[in-house]
């Protein structure tokens, strides 16, 4: 969400921002929404003056003993006026939050202009790529995972239908194994506060971080009208809704690993074989609540937590900032993390970490206080993942992957987890 105020004042400078996103200019027909708003905002308190002048007046005359019935009814009629005027206020409100609600972030200056994610710029690069410029390619996740026996799409499909996976054994184990060790990790050297959060949210806790009203398609909704999450970052950014908290409550942050539910509506044909781009995925989420004098620092700091992930699973890596063309609804500035895979001969999207400034806490009312001040202020809000636990185990198996024997070598950093496994084996 936007400010009124902000917009009021500096109408280019808003348009200008919009125009960055690929929008039209959109100050005109929110100016003109305000205006008419507040000029019946305006004829209502004039009439709310008006009413109680009179009903002091009816007051008196009653007291004195006189005849108030012509004084009552013009009282009457103003009451009925005053409803009128309410409900064109509440109207004009309602189309002007809608307008608002629909508008993306305004960018950081420093976020490069472009078009798509041809347009997007490498910012660092970490550790060699296995096999690159398809130089003895590796086969795929699925191949690798099939041919073990421990990866099952025909079962998921006939269970669920497309773009869900059923694996067991050793591979399921990975891959909690890679959850809880990203949880350990940014707990207990990231200092982030592990939450269990509900999947289930209602409209205004979608509405809140962003996702309504303009990504329902992308959702799925129950029969109850509930919403499954599309990632944790929902209900552990809207613990601060409608909350004012104090500055020595900040900076907040909040790791919490789930599933997470998608539709892939704008996805169709994208990465239909194997478990790049699915309906159910697992992923773990930071998200942190800050100062807006912090929200730049944290982003940086935010992102390095996610790359440590995979340096630690020695992983090789590439960390990009989008340009305007591909930045999010929501965010201000974004940095993609990009893990190499053998199997592709490329580098695939495994964390996307946004500074999304006061755009969130505006929408779900969260606020903080100084202590040498009585005003309230709109905390920032930043996202990431940390990391993506299916795309970590599809990047092990392929950066992992023994062709001698069509094994997985287990990363270092997972054998505890792994019970000391050393290697992942084809099923006999």
């Amino acid at each position: 969400m936007h400010d009124l105020r902000f917009i009021r004042e500096n109408p280019k400078e808003f348009d200008g921002a919009m125009a960055r996103r690929g929008l039209e200019a959109q100050s005109p027909a929110i100016l003109r929404l305000d205006e008419e708003r507040r000029a019946v905002q305006t004829q209502l308190q004039t009439i709310q003056n008006e009413r109680n002048e009179k009903s002091r007046e009816v007051g008196e005359i009653k007291k004195s003993g006189g005849d108030a019935d012509q004084l009552m009814k013009e009282v009457s009629a103003l009451k009925d006026k005053m409803a009128e005027l309410e409900e064109q206020d509440r109207t004009l409100g309602e189309s002007l939050n809608q307008h608002l609600a629909g508008l993306p972030n305004i960018l950081f200056d420093d976020v490069p202009d472009g078009a798509d994610e041809a347009d997007n710029k490498e910012v660092r690069k970490w550790g060699d790529p296995k096999n690159p410029n398809g130089a003895n390619k590796a086969p795929e996740h699925y191949e690798i995972g099939e041919r073990l026996g421990m990866m099952d799409f025909e079962t998921a499909a006939k269970l669920s239908g497309s773009r869900f996976v059923l694996m067991h054994s050793a591979l399921a184990k990975m891959e909690r194994a890679l959850a809880q060790f990203f949880l350990d990790t940014h707990t207990g050297e990231h200092g982030y506060i592990e939450v269990s959060a509900p999947l289930l949210v209602r409209d205004e806790t979608m509405y809140g971080t962003g996702q309504l009203p303009k990504f329902s398609e992308d959702l799925f909704r129950t029969t109850r009208g509930d919403w499954l999450i599309p990632t944790a970052e929902v209900p552990l950014t809207n613990m601060v809704a409608q909350e004012i908290v104090s500055e020595d409550y900040l900076p907040r942050r909040y790791t919490a690993f789930t599933p997470c539910f998608r539709s892939e509506a704008g996805s169709a044909g994208k990465d239909t074989r194997g478990m790049l781009r699915q309906h159910q995925f697992y992923k773990v989420e930071l998200v942190s609540v800050t100062l807006p004098e912090e929200s730049e620092a944290e982003h940086e700091r935010m992102t390095e937590c996610a790359e440590k992930i995979l340096q630690k699973l020695e992983l090789p890596y590439r960390t990009v900032v989008l340009c305007t063309g591909d930045t999010g609804f929501g965010a201000k500035k974004t940095y993609d993390i990009e893990v190499w895979l053998p199997g592709q001969d490329t580098y695939r999207e495994i964390s996307s970490c946004s500074n999304c400034g006061d755009f969130q806490a505006r929408r779900m009312n969260a606020r903080f206080k100084r202590k040498d001040s009585k005003k309230n202020e709109f905390l920032h809000t930043l996202n990431g993942s940390g990391v993506a636990v299916g795309r970590a185990l599809i990047a092990v198996m392929e950066n992992y992957y023994d062709p001698a024997d069509g094994g997985v070598f287990v990363p270092e950093v997972l054998k505890p987890y792994m019970g000391g496994l050393d290697k992942i084996l084809p099923q006999a």
